[in-house]
């Protein structure tokens, strides 16, 4: 199997890494950039291409793109329409454009398709879905999911305001760029109905994108949600709360470990994060989770097409706080 990363940044060497890791015996990737696809090329004994259109003349199997979101959608459809399977770091998109061409392309060539939504993969949320889907808190009422961490401080070497996360045609902010709750939340609690949105930059860094972000949202369930996205604290915190009419969940990333309160026994018990786990490990287990569907042929955790909703959520979370409206999910407001 032959595998093409478009994008050498620290994802894509990410993603190189653990498919040489998982046994991928022939990797490629697109970089522009000289010096770093040279050092990529001996690193992980890749073959390196200057453009994607090279790269797809290699006629890989399958395509990881992960390159700045802003690329994300124009270069699936490539790939797409080369019938290369498709592995799309998060987001999707940064924007709504092209996403139904994308999507009826991926359809008409029956391909297998991830967006890769890592934090499924972290033991801490993936143990909070189990306990949801075995009914340990009953019917869920509520849930409160956040993020929050200091941009300068997230790429060590690397001026924050060059990276996409700042810049606005990027499709930087942390609404998208700290989509994984919203994901989850959604992941937990089932579609979201409507959604009311603040997002602003509150912060003094010199930049053209919100840096906090509150969602308020009404599931199909009948639960609500609140979710809260920031850039600007200056601990990384992320985490969530659920509460059921039978008790409650709460995830705490610090911490490492996971309580859940069983009301009708009144007691708690708590699940710690496995001695020894490395961050890269969600990394590998959800490549793994791709390699699988692609050879058997089964729909991944988060195939492009689920991956649309998650982005008309998101999308319209942005358009909420651009308006001051809540937004109903799937019925755009101009």
């Amino acid at each position: 199997m032959k595998a093409l990363v478009v994008g050498g940044g620290s994802i894509g060497a990410r993603h190189l890494q653990n498919l040489r890791a998982l046994g991928i015996g022939t990797v490629g990737v697109v970089e522009i950039d000289e010096g770093r696809r040279s050092a990529l090329s001996k690193d992980c004994n890749a073959i390196g291409f200057e453009t994607l259109e090279d790269g797809l003349d290699w006629s890989p199997d399958f395509a990881v793109i992960a390159s700045p979101t802003y690329l994300h959608a124009e270069q699936a459809l490539q790939a797409a329409r080369s019938d290369c399977h498709l592995f799309i770091e998060k987001p999707l998109s940064h924007t709504e454009a092209g996403l139904e061409v994308l999507q009826k392309e991926i359809a008409r060539r029956n391909l297998i398709t991830l967006v890769g939504c890592n934090m499924r993969f972290h033991p801490g949320p993936a143990r909070v879905k189990e306990l949801l889907e075995h009914n340990a808190i009953g019917r869920i009422l509520f849930a409160r999911v956040h993020t929050g961490s200091y941009l300068p401080e997230w790429r060590p070497g690397q001026d924050y305001l060059k990276s996409y996360s700042a810049n606005a045609s990027m499709g930087g902010g942390c609404i998208l760029d700290c989509i994984h709750e919203i994901d989850l939340t959604r992941w937990y609690l089932g579609e979201m109905e409507d959604v009311f949105c603040r997002a602003e930059h509150l912060s003094s860094m010199k930049m053209d994108v919100e840096d906090v972000a509150i969602l308020v949202c009404k599931h199909s369930g009948g639960a609500l949600s609140e979710i809260h996205l920031d850039y600007v604290q200056r601990t990384y915190e992320r985490g969530c709360q659920i509460v059921g009419d039978k008790g409650s969940i709460f995830w705490d990333y610090r911490q490492g470990q996971v309580r859940w309160f069983d009301a009708s026994l009144d007691q708690w018990k708590t699940f710690c994060q496995m001695d020894g786990w490395k961050v890269n490990q969600m990394y590998v287990d959800e490549m793994a989770h791709y390699l699988r569907c692609l050879e058997t042929g089964a729909a991944t955790t988060l195939p492009v097409d689920d991956a649309i909703r998650l982005m008309e959520a998101t999308f319209s979370a942005r358009r909420s706080a651009a308006t001051g409206c809540m937004i109903r999910i799937g019925k755009r407001r101009d």
